[in-house]
């Protein structure tokens, strides 16, 4: 039975050279791609070529009959000999001094990589191609090998790394191309390629057909990002600082101690760029970016306050205008204004800015596609050193008793206090009553003792934080967070927990961008200060049982930084990574302008094929009037076959069209016998109404996507006869 199979399709496919030809360039085209991260340019050129070698012999070669009555096995372990014979003689090839002598070391590794991708291309196609012309099922390992070849060779660009895959965008910003345009190049013909050899299964005729419904769809998912922007990075957020805007006050609505759900592969996504106005150097050695706050006590944990004299330096929603910050009664001595602009990439609940924001002013979006919103914000960045806390008070001037209150509420647990005042026992006298040296050796003790990890056992306790603080004291920047917060309230010490992003600063890289990504999420205690504000002292554990850190992405910092600053600026950043030695832009431009010429003419010829017969003098109207009939006919795919007569051609159309029988005999008369001058003759019978009438059995006969089709070709014209 499967010989029957195997030589029927073997036949056709032998038959029928196009099927063949396209399935040839649609493998290659997947063995390109894939091979173009994992070899250079003469593997990839061999695979392709072993590739379109291997299709053309599997379809005309399959007729022998060793190749037809061989076992399946017995092919694919063939193919797989092959296969290793190839690889040992591409290790003999570049492992031979004698070799590398001949060709220089470069061509000896050149010649090993075409010999190994040849050998890949030719015996890997030649096992899908056979299983594909044996069992019905063999054509879909064809299809998930080219889709998982364009899959695996763009993930990289996943949760917003628009410069990886490298070679896609090197090769883009060396030209000052956007690489977002190439993978959606790259993503629009890997569904093109799948798409036809799903087609290539069922109907060949009408490849044409749905090639120009795929292109038209193609272009539509262009317009749409054009109109609507590339899609968002999707990943988890466990500080909830991402998602919707907030349209006022809001607590939280998940658990914030839960473990956390960010995938691995997610943390690196890039959420906002960030470009420094002045310069600002942190003292911590981090930059920390804080969008919202912990600071009421809700009888379970503390929330997000819903009091409108708590929090006043935090902003609940966007501006589109300027949003003045009450930053507080802040001494100018110890701070300094810091400008940013800020370009978010993900949609964010609330703004975010430097710690103590004074200013939020909306900015007009220099990049729709990239970015969600973007805005001006200006902080006031401390300039003081930590000594200079030291004998300082606690608390706000202009605070009530009340609000004093609320920021020192905690659970109801002694531990607390008998922990902090145990850890603050070791004191010098004169730092017995000091609030900074009372905080700083908390700190200290969960920096000594604390272990860092995303996995915990306290998320679903009553009380998280007890847990984890009178536990196995291992957790994350949560758990650390709000156990320094409650213990720092224990001893009378003001205090709330910070919600937002904490950036190396080494990260900045001596530029001026700084990219903030989803691994920077980070929650950090607060004391106010008297004249000094909010000052973070965060724990920072020396014990961790998760790696948090990340590659340097330097490259996309500086592409989204530009992006941020203007569209003028993102462009001459392109300009100045154009290769000089060969003007690439001005050819691209010069190939869209011969496009776009190329099909506004094709229109032009269309439609002046179509109205010039009723302006015509009646010496030519017959020629005229029937080539704009058949100009219609071959709109919709109906044409004269190659040596067939008008007559002939006429009687086959006669049961869609009647009416155009009558055209093509008159036409013949006229052609062949003279135009008649009799004026009683010239009323009988009018080429235009006889288009009209062509036109209207037409479209009662044919399907409405083939009249668009028709009327969106714009060289249907040329194949009239």
């Amino acid at each position: 039975m499967t010989d029957g199979i195997m030589q029927r399709n073997a036949t056709v496919s032998g038959r029928q050279f196009l099927p063949t030809g396209f399935r040839a360039l649609i493998i290659a085209a997947a063995y390109w791609v894939l091979s173009l991260s994992l070899t250079d340019l003469s593997g990839s050129i061999a695979a392709a070529a072993g590739c379109i070698l291997a299709c053309v012999l599997a379809d005309t070669r399959l007729n022998a009959t060793l190749f037809r009555r061989s076992r399946t096995p017995v092919v694919l372990a063939g193919c797989a000999l092959i296969l290793l014979i190839g690889l040992v003689l591409s290790d003999l090839l570049t492992g031979s001094s004698l070799v590398a002598e001949m060709l220089s070391p470069l061509g000896s590794y050149r010649a090993g990589e075409f010999i190994k991708w040849l050998f890949i291309g030719t015996t890997v196609t030649c096992g899908l191609r056979f299983l594909a012309l044996r069992y019905s099922w063999g054509a879909v390992l064809e299809i998930l090998f080219v889709a998982s070849a364009f899959i695996i060779t763009l993930s990289a660009h996943r949760n917003g790394m628009i410069h990886r895959p490298y070679f896609i965008g090197d090769f883009a910003l060396m030209r000052g191309i956007d690489p977002a345009a190439i993978l959606l190049a790259m993503g629009c013909g890997a569904v093109l390629c799948l798409a036809a050899l799903l087609m290539m299964e069922n109907n060949h005729r009408r490849l044409p057909w749905h090639f120009t419904v795929l292109g038209l769809l193609c272009f539509s998912l262009l317009a749409y990002v054009q109109f609507f922007g590339l899609p968002t990075p999707s990943y988890t957020d466990d500080l909830g600082l991402t998602g919707a805007e907030s349209a006022g006050s809001s607590s939280q609505d998940d658990n914030p101690f839960r473990d956390s759900e960010n995938n691995p592969d997610n943390l690196q996504a890039p959420v906002a760029i960030v470009l420094f106005r002045d310069d600002y150097e942190p003292a911590s050695g981090s930059y920390y970016f804080r969008e919202t706050a912990y600071s009421q006590w809700n009888g379970k944990l503390l929330d997000i306050t819903g009091r409108d004299d708590m929090d006043r330096d935090l902003v609940e929603n966007f501006t589109s205008s300027t949003i003045q910050v009450e930053a507080g009664l802040v001494s100018e001595l110890s701070r300094k204004p810091v400008r940013t602009s800020v370009g978010m990439l993900t949609p964010h609940r609330h703004p975010f800015g430097l710690e103590t924001p004074s200013a939020y002013t909306d900015t007009p979006n220099p990049n729709n596609l990239r970015f969600k919103r973007t805005y001006d914000v200006v902080s006031l960045v401390p300039t003081f050193p930590f000594d200079d806390l030291i004998g300082q008070e606690t608390g706000a001037e202009d605070w009530s008793a009340e609000v004093r209150e609320e920021y020192l509420k905690l659970p109801d647990d002694p531990r607390y206090r008998e922990l902090a005042q145990r850890l603050i026992s070791d004191l010098r006298p004169e730092y017995a009553n000091d609030a900074f040296a009372k905080a700083f050796m908390i700190k200290s003790y969960l920096d000594e003792n604390g272990i860092y990890s995303l996995k915990n056992e306290h998320a679903y306790e009553p009380d998280p934080a007890a847990s984890f603080l009178f536990g196995d004291l291992t957790g994350y920047c949560m758990h650390f967070a709000f156990a320094a917060t409650y213990l720092y309230r224990s001893l009378g010490i003001p205090a709330r927990v910070g919600i937002g992003y904490s950036v190396p600063a080494s990260n900045r890289a001596g530029g001026s961008a700084l990219l903030i990504q989803a691994i920077h999420g980070h929650a950090w205690p607060e004391v106010y200060f008297k004249d000094y504000g909010w000052v973070i002292i965060d724990p920072a554990p020396q014990q961790t049982l998760v790696d948090m850190t990340t590659d340097p992405q330097n490259n996309l910092q500086q592409l989204l930084g530009d992006m941020l600053r203007d569209e003028a600026s993102f462009d001459d950043y392109l300009a100045s990574g154009q290769d000089s030695a060969f003007p690439w832009q001005l050819v691209l431009n010069s190939v869209y302008a011969i496009l776009l010429l190329t099909v506004a003419g094709g229109y032009a010829v269309k439609y002046y094929r179509l109205w010039i017969p009723a302006r015509a003098n009646r010496q030519v109207q017959y020629r005229l009037g029937y080539r704009a009939i058949l100009d219609r006919l071959s709109a919709l795919g109906f044409r004269r076959r190659r040596g067939e007569s008008r007559e002939s051609f006429a009687a086959r159309m006669a049961a869609l069209s009647p009416a155009f029988e009558t055209a093509t005999n008159r036409h013949l008369a006229d052609a062949l016998g003279g135009v008649r001058d009799s004026s009683a003759d010239t009323a009988v019978f009018n080429w235009t109404a006889i288009d009209k009438q062509v036109s209207t059995q037409i479209s009662t006969g044919v399907p409405g996507w083939k009249k668009v089709l028709g009327a969106l070709n714009p060289f249907s014209w040329v194949s009239t006869r």
